[in-house]
C-alpha cells in the first residue's frame, strides 16, 4: 500500500526557535490520525508545511506530490478545515455553496444539498442567522460534498457544545469517512476523537515522541489500577507514570509482561489522554 504522506527529516526554525526539529512519520491511505501535542509543540507547523503553506527543510510529500512546487495540483484532492466558527458572517448560504462550487473542483453540490435537506438550514440565511448547531450542519455539508483524498482538520470543534462536537464526528465516521479517505485531525479534545482514530502522532518541542497504531498501543501499553499491597512490586517494573484515585494507585506501563501486571490490580487499556501525559512527561525528563 502506497504511502500517503512521508516525511523525513522535517525541520523549521523561527529565529532561535526550532518549530519542526528533525520530524519524520508515515500516513497510510484510509487512516484516521491524530497529530496532538501541547500549544507551541509544532501541530501548527506540521499541517502548514503539508498543506504547502510554509517552507521546510527535510523531504515531505504528501499525495505523491512536493506541497510546496506542487501546491495547486495538491489541494484538488485535499480539503482543510479548521475552527468551523471560521465561515465569514455576512454570506449567505446558496452563496457559500456557489463559492465553493466555482473553488474545488471536486465538490459536489448534489451531495451538499442532500445533506442540507435533512437540516433546518435555509438556502438564504445569512450565516450571522445561524445557531451554531446549523453552522456546523453547514460546515458538515460542505466539507463532505468535497471528494478528497486527504481531509485536515485543525482544531475543527473549537467553541462547540458537547452535542454538535459529536455529531460532527460522528457525520465524519460515518458519512465520510471510507478505506480510499484519510483524516488527520489536530484537537486538545482527545477523549472526544480516541474512539475514531487508527493512529498517534504525539508531537513535543518540534519532535514525534509517539508514533503508533491504536492497535499497537492496545499490545504495547496497559494501566493497572494497583492494590495497595502490590505497588512496590508494581515499581519494579518501571510504570512511565503514577497517578492516585479511588484508593489505588493507577499505573501505566509499557511492554511489560501482562501475566504480572494481572497479578497487581485490575488491568486495561490506557486513554489517549492519559497515555500523551505519560508520554510527554518522559519526553522531557
Amino acid at each position: 500500500m502506497t504511502d500517503l504522506i512521508v516525511a523525513q527529516g522535517l525541520g523549521k526554525s523561527f529565529g532561535t526557535t526550532r518549530a519542526l526539529d528533525d520530524v519524520s512519520f508515515t500516513v497510510k491511505p484510509g487512516r484516521i490520525v491524530g497529530l496532538i501535542g501541547p500549544n507551541g509543540a509544532g501541530k501548527t507547523t506540521a499541517l502548514k508545511a503539508l498543506l504547502g503553506l510554509t517552507r521546510f527543510d527535510g523531504r515531505l510529500s504528501v499525495l505523491g506530490l512536493d506541497p510546496h512546487r506542487q501546491r495547486h495540483q495538491l489541494m484538488q484532492d485535499v480539503c482543510f478545515i479548521a475552527d468551523v466558527a471560521v465561515l465569514p458572517r455576512w454570506i449567505r448560504v446558496r452563496q457559500l455553496i456557489d463559492f465553493v462550487a466555482a473553488t474545488h473542483p471536486r465538490f459536489r453540490r448534489d451531495v451538499c444539498e442532500q445533506f442540507l435537506a435533512r437540516s433546518d438550514v435555509k438556502r438564504n440565511s445569512r450565516v450571522k442567522e445561524l445557531s451554531k448547531g446549523m453552522v456546523t450542519q453547514l460546515h458538515l455539508a460542505l466539507v463532505m460534498a468535497i471528494d478528497a483524498r486527504l481531509l485536515v482538520l485543525d482544531e475543527p470543534t473549537l467553541g462547540l457544545d458537547i452535542l454538535m462536537r459529536k455529531q460532527f464526528y460522528e457525520t465524519l465516521l460515518n458519512e465520510y469517512f471510507d478505506e480510499q479517505r484519510t483524516i488527520l485531525v489536530t484537537t486538545h479534545q482527545v477523549e472526544e476523537v480516541e474512539h475514531i482514530l487508527t493512529d498517534l502522532l504525539f508531537i513535543d518541542r518540534g519532535r514525534i515522541v509517539l508514533d503508533a497504531a491504536m492497535d499497537e498501543i492496545q499490545s504495547k501499553y496497559a494501566q493497572v489500577a494497583v492494590r495497595p499491597e502490590h505497588v512496590a512490586a508494581a515499581r519494579t517494573h518501571r510504570p512511565l507514570a503514577e497517578r492516585q484515585g479511588l484508593g489505588r494507585i493507577h499505573m501505566l506501563f509499557r511492554d511489560a509482561p501482562r501475566a504480572e501486571l494481572e497479578r497487581l490490580g485490575e488491568i486495561g487499556v490506557p486513554s489517549v489522554a492519559d497515555l500523551f501525559v505519560a508520554v510527554i512527561q518522559g519526553a522531557r525528563a
